[in-house]
């Protein structure tokens, strides 16, 4: 049919064949085929010229719409392999999704019109792979996998108590301070590279490394239950830093101990190699290492 349709416009086989980057003699025979599938001539050959036939100048009118819907969809399959689109299966540890990932998504999300986020939070180490996922973040130094890892920055925790709660007790200005506290734990599993901080608060400052053995005056297991209950005044509390930093802001809470640092935990994302190819995927893998900072290694 392209072929077709060059003899037409050109006027001549022997124009198209140079438009078509083939032979004259192979413009003929794809001519001849085309009629004989058609059972109908197109072309009405003379010594000098070829003119349409009745039947050929609607079907060249036909022919010229199919070519031009064929390239627009030979446009919208490039556009498809270039511009984000579709929807982006993406999960997160709660706290970490909730307070660090979820602010960026609405800046992504405008850059980003055609994309739609599927965005799970589970403290579980889900499988990409069985559970569809494009993209995981994930706490902690990621185990040897196959798994291209790109590190996002710390996740840093912070000390903090309200402030009638120090008004009651007293402000703790050294770690050797902290055992006459109330403190507010989290009980982490044993599998945790956090597994002390339900016993013991683990600080480095100027005289090194400390670890302080605490009271827990209450256990909860969800980290937003941990600051309703430091910023209810029930205690001192081992928070991320995220989490908390309105509260620090706005008066509600208030940190301690700031010459001394508690341990942090890199962040990574993680992603198939081969999915990377992907616009979508790729953007938003560029665009949180961008927003949330980082570095790139692969893990094996």
């Amino acid at each position: 049919m392209a072929t077709f349709v060059a003899v037409v416009e050109t006027g001549s086989m022997t124009a198209a064949a140079e438009r078509c980057g083939i032979s004259s003699t192979m413009v003929g025979n794809y001519i001849r085929l085309l009629e004989e599938r058609l059972g109908s001539s197109l072309l009405r050959r003379t010594t000098r010229r070829q003119n349409l036939t009745a039947f050929g100048a609607v079907y060249f009118e036909k022919c010229r719409e199919i070519l031009s819907l064929l390239d627009e969809a030979d446009r919208m399959a490039e556009a498809a392999q270039t511009l984000p689109g579709g929807t982006l299966r993406v999960t997160a540890p709660v706290t970490y999704g909730t307070e660090s990932l979820t602010p960026c998504l609405a800046d992504y999300l405008l850059q980003h019109p055609s994309v739609d986020v599927d965005l799970v939070l589970t403290e579980r180490s889900v499988d990409l792979t069985e559970e569809k996922f494009d993209a995981a973040i994930r706490l902690g130094t990621p185990e040897p996998s196959t798994l291209v890892c790109r590190r996002l920055g710390e996740y840093r925790m912070t000390l903090c108590a309200a402030p009638d709660y120090l008004a009651r007790r007293g402000e703790p200005f050294t770690p050797d301070q902290l055992p006459a506290h109330d403190a507010l734990a989290f009980p982490y599993p044993a599998s945790s590279p956090m597994h002390w901080g339900r016993r013991e608060w683990r600080l480095e400052g100027p005289k090194g490394k400390v670890a302080i053995e605490m009271r827990s005056r209450a256990v909860m297991n969800n980290t937003q239950a941990l600051r309703k209950a430091a910023v209810a005044g029930m205690g001192i509390a081992m928070l991320p830093a995220d989490l908390v930093r309105e509260d620090v802001r706005t008066g509600r809470l208030r940190s301690l101990l700031p010459d001394y640092v508690l341990p942090s935990r890199p962040v990574y994302i993680l992603y198939h190699k081969d999915r990377y190819n992907s616009p979508t995927l790729r953007s938003f893998v560029n665009f949180v290492v961008t927003s949330l900072g980082g570095v790139s290694t692969q893990m094996r």
